[in-house]
């Protein structure tokens, strides 16, 4: 079990991440990740939506008909959208606010549909909500890491309007990276989110480009001295 369960991390993090490698919820990514506080909050309304409904679909996975799946993997996904929804409005109301569109449109997001259709309705209940954490995490590490770079570079701090999710005591968390700094807009517009985005996955091609032939390299050293 602890292979399977290390696969499944390793899947969601990296090989199989649902923002560098499947590209999937893109159009939120892109939208919300202009400062590290607005990438947490969706990332953590996506992780709750993605290990609730992997749950749920690996519970009712034998009682759900083939040909219904899909308009039932639906139903269930929007329904706990729709409580987050509601949880962020009483609770993050400000942070809601910011966030709009973007919150019910995780419905839409094919990461959580794929994921209820790929593996949660394959598989038992504890891997489908491994499955849905660690693709989840891998989805706001994206958020948080793209959030960070449009922020100090759009203008030059970190956390900023943390009390948004944090509440008043945390209005002290943001950091000034640069003091003076008259912003660069770009970085915080749809072009930015483009740029950004692009050379985060290119940085993880590149890893993994030089991981293979690490690997390569260490397979031809032990043939050679297998040979030897």
């Amino acid at each position: 079990m602890n292979g399977i369960y290390g696969s499944i991390i390793r899947e969601g993090l990296w090989k199989n991440n649902p923002a560098l490698v499947q590209l999937l919820g893109l159009c939120p990514l892109l939208a919300v990740s202009n400062t590290v506080i607005n990438g947490l909050g969706l990332g953590l309304a996506t992780i709750l939506t993605l290990v609730a409904s992997n749950g749920l679909v690996s519970l009712l996975r034998k009682q759900i008909p083939d040909e219904a799946r899909l308009p039932v993997f639906v139903l269930i996904i929007a329904s706990i959208v729709t409580i987050i929804e509601l949880l962020m409005n009483a609770w993050f109301h400000e942070l809601y606010l910011i966030l709009g569109i973007f919150i019910p449109l995780i419905v839409t997001n094919c990461a959580i549909t794929g994921r209820a259709e790929a593996f949660a309705a394959r598989n038992p209940v504890g891997p489908a909500l491994v499955d849905g954490l660690m693709m989840g995490l891998g989805f706001t590490a994206v958020l948080v890491l793209l959030g960070a770079i449009r922020e100090v570079i759009g203008q030059g701090t970190l956390f900023s309007e943390a009390h948004l999710m944090f509440g008043e005591s945390a209005r002290h968390f943001t950091i000034v990276i640069i003091d003076d700094y008259r912003g660069f807009l770009m970085a915080l517009l749809p072009p930015g989110a483009f740029i950004g985005l692009g050379l985060i996955v290119a940085l993880k091609n590149v890893i993994d480009a030089r991981q293979k032939t690490k690997l390569a390299i260490i397979e031809n050293t032990i043939r050679a001295e297998a040979v030897a």
